[in-house]
């Protein structure tokens, strides 16, 4: 999932500026997370039975308490955040978090896979409770707003923060076409994932191109990240563009490190937030309660360290702090 958002390029989905400071040969985590098991077909449960002792299970609105499931809409296919390992189970970062929020919230998260550009409206049509998928907060998002349009398309929903990174360019190793920067994409062909502040950067930067006179940018998308590191890797694109923790993990793995390389600098730094719909404001709050009652009691650092994204890590859950 590149960044997935639609962040907008002026004002767009990344993490905090920090995140370059994780070196791309570094300690992202390439161990499955411990006790999840997936439910068959993309649909993954984490999180403890609904108890009495769990302290924040009164936050929750009554009739997910009688269920003891949270619905979560996430495209699972965007490693280090959510993925399967090789053995089909559905881990990583989002997973992991779902998994001790439900701890604390007495209920079990439940993740169905779906196309990360379709969450938003499968949240407004109430197939899930909630999207966790690396999705940018932004005011667009919060708005209901066509980020590439500027016009109003729905309610908008609320988010509740929990991650901070940016968008990096990626290339074949040893092959960067001499491309560092954003500006020099003109005239060459990037992939990206659909629906995400990656093809947000390409198309406005396409536009500068356009006007410089320096040859269009030929921007292919695709329904996930997996799918354009297929097509970078056989030669069908002279870059890749997705968030810096997805970008790093692929350089790191993909071909056993022989594959990709990070280009440039890592650029509109932004919140990750969890998806929720505008009327479901106590839903909202007790998602918030229960990150920052993981962030207080250390699970949370233990998650992100496991994962080695630690410079992109909160120290508290806002909500709706996206620009």
């Amino acid at each position: 999932m590149t960044a997935r958002t639609t962040r907008r390029t002026t004002a767009a989905r990344s993490r905090i500026a920090a995140v370059g400071a994780m070196a791309v040969a570094g300690t992202l985590v390439l161990t499955a997370c411990g006790d999840q098991t997936n439910s068959g077909s993309g649909t993954k449960e984490t999180g403890g039975t609904a108890t009495a002792a769990a302290p924040l299970a009164d936050k929750l609105p009554q009739s997910i308490r009688d269920k003891g499931v949270i619905k979560v809409g996430s495209d699972i296919a965007y490693p280090p955040v959510e993925f399967k390992d090789g053995s089909g189970k559905v881990v990583g970062i989002d997973p992991d978090i779902a998994d001790a929020m439900g701890k604390q919230l007495g209920v079990k998260f439940e993740f169905e896979n779906g196309t990360f550009d379709t969450l938003i409206t499968g949240l407004r049509s109430k197939r899930y409770d909630l999207a966790m998928s690396a999705m940018t907060d932004t005011k667009d998002r919060q708005e209901g707003v066509d980020s590439e349009t500027g016009k109003k398309v729905g309610e908008g929903v609320d988010f509740v923060d929990y991650f901070t990174a940016g968008v990096s360019i990626y290339t074949k190793k040893g092959d960067d076409k001499g491309i560092k920067t954003w500006a020099d994409l003109c005239g060459k062909k990037i992939v990206v994932q659909r629906g995400t502040v990656s093809e947000d950067l390409a198309k406005a930067e396409n536009a500068k191109c356009l006007k410089a006179k320096k040859g269009k940018i030929t921007i292919e998308a695709f329904d996930n990240d997996q799918q354009a590191q297929t097509r970078l890797r056989a030669g069908g694109a002279d870059a890749g563009s997705s968030d810096f923790p997805v970008a790093a993990y692929a350089v790191k793995t993909s071909g056993g490190g022989k594959d990709f390389q990070i280009v440039g600098e890592q650029v509109e730094a932004a919140p990750y937030g969890i998806a929720v719909a505008k009327t479901n404001t106590q839903l909202r709050d007790a998602i918030q309660a229960a990150l920052d009652a993981i962030i207080k009691n250390g699970e949370y650092e233990k998650i992100i360290a496991k994962w080695g994204v630690q410079a992109g890590a909160v120290t508290e859950a806002k909500t709706n702090g996206g620009s």
